[in-house]
């Protein structure tokens, strides 16, 4: 049958999913995933959990939506409480839109908005980082610094934006130099950006705490958030941290940014806020930022037509209070040591393996034709592609990416599964990921 659906894919004819439960999703042959990348990084709690779905049923039967022009909502209002009390200190505002793609849209905007009611109009440049990915929009891709995603798009993006290298130690740490020395030269690139663009010039600074698709769980050198920091203070630029994919409990904390000791001006954060079960992204802002615009203009430049829906945020605040009340942080963390084990025991000493790297269940592997000069796989290889089909074929759905070195060359695979799973799962995982690797590599050499 015809499908009328504009797909991510259209030569490419997918299965149709039938349900969920747990950590599994099946088809409509029958056939049963392990879903091993909590689709990409969303799922943190399964799938057909009773207390989300009772949330959801409830605010339905209530009042689904109504648009925020008119009214404020119950959800939204405790959801933004929730937030705000469980946040770095100094946060006390918070937006929600529909994903993380709008969060981070609303962060850059509030940024310029924010210069614009202090009397400093000429901060319009953002830097943020090459091969970081900070959604689809144009806004988030001309922030964004990742070659391939933006290419197609490369003459329609904006030039207020500019990159410097990321903190990326399995690349760029040089031999004999220490992580704490290396952290501290990788944000020495940021002082050199503004110095050339004109420190007069630049409204914030932009970085996921852990980055997430386009490297792959690659978390940053120590003291490198807090010299950022330092050098965004003084030059009176604010910090932008990117935790839609990494936030909200993944890394084993609700705010990845707690780990690393720094408290940015801004937090966006989607996938995990919802676990899948309603579209929602939020932003979070520090209390003296919303008050600039509070004691300036009045209102807040930004406006989508499904912020702070009410349905969204209902089912927002159940997943958030079921991951406090069955105390699954620090379950995250144990599930995501026993996992990094698994891998590494399996791939550590593996010829085409460079790293095995991540911060609670958020692991990646990173795949190279050859371990000993780290180089990767040939692009026309298509390693990263292959191995999401061999994986699905096995059972098992994972979230691999290429051009993971410069945008073009490089291959890894993404491991985000739900704080709910367990051993014997992590297990299988590990051992289809094992298999399918196996078999991609038996494919390609």
């Amino acid at each position: 049958m015809t499908s009328h659906v504009l797909h991510r894919q259209l030569k490419t004819p997918m299965p149709t999913l039938a349900g969920g439960q747990g950590v599994f999703l099946t088809d409509t042959d029958g056939k049963r995933y392990l879903d091993g990348s909590g689709g990409a990084a969303v799922s943190c709690l399964g799938h057909g959990h009773p207390r989300i779905i009772n949330a959801v049923k409830n605010q339905i039967e209530n009042a689904a939506y109504a648009h925020s022009s008119f009214f404020t909502n119950a959800p939204a209002e405790e959801l933004a409480e929730w937030l705000s009390m469980r946040a770095p200190d100094g946060f006390g505002a918070v937006s929600f839109l529909a994903g993380g793609s709008e969060a981070m849209e609303a962060a850059l905007k509030f940024a310029r908005q924010v210069h614009l009611e202090r009397g400093q109009p000429a901060r319009t440049r953002i830097i943020a980082r090459q091969q970081s990915y900070h959604g689809s929009t144009l806004g988030g891709l001309s922030v964004g610094g990742h070659k391939a995603r933006r290419e197609k798009y490369e003459d329609m993006l904006s030039s207020a934006m500019s990159h410097i290298e990321p903190c990326y130690a399995y690349r760029y740490q040089q031999e004999g130099e220490t992580d704490e020395a290396y952290g501290k030269r990788a944000a020495a690139a940021l002082e050199a950006e503004i110095q050339r663009l004109g420190p007069e010039t630049v409204a914030a600074f932009v970085a996921e705490t852990v980055v997430g698709s386009t490297l792959g769980a690659v978390t940053a050198a120590p003291g490198y958030f807090t010299e950022v920091r330092r050098i965004c203070d003084q030059h009176g630029i604010l910090l932008i941290l990117d935790e839609v994919m990494c936030g909200m409990g993944r890394t084993g904390a609700l705010f990845a940014c707690s780990q690393e000791d720094v408290v940015p001006d801004m937090i966006a954060c989607a996938k995990g806020l919802g676990a899948g079960y309603q579209p929602i992204g939020a932003l979070l802002v520090r209390s003296e930022l919303a008050e600039a615009v509070r004691t300036g203009t009045g209102a807040v430049e930004n406006g989508h037509t499904y912020m702070a829906h009410a349905t969204a945020c209902a089912g927002a605040l159940e997943v958030q209070k079921v991951i406090e009340d069955d105390n699954l942080l620090p379950q995250v963390s144990a599930r995501g040591d026993y996992l990094t084990t698994l891998l590494t025991d399996r791939f550590a000493q593996h010829p085409h393996v460079g790293d095995v790297r991540g911060r609670g269940l958020f692991i990646a592997v990173e795949f190279v034709s050859d371990r000993s000069t780290k180089e990767p796989f040939a692009p026309e290889l298509n390693m990263a592609s292959r191995l999401k089909a061999k994986t699905f074929q096995n059972g098992l759905l994972t979230y691999p990416a290429n051009g993971t070195v410069d945008g073009t060359r490089g291959d890894h695979v993404l491991l985000a599964p739900a704080f709910i799973i367990g051993e014997d799962e992590l297990d299988m995982l590990a051992d289809r990921l094992d298999e399918s690797v196996r078999q991609v590599i038996d494919d390609i050499l």
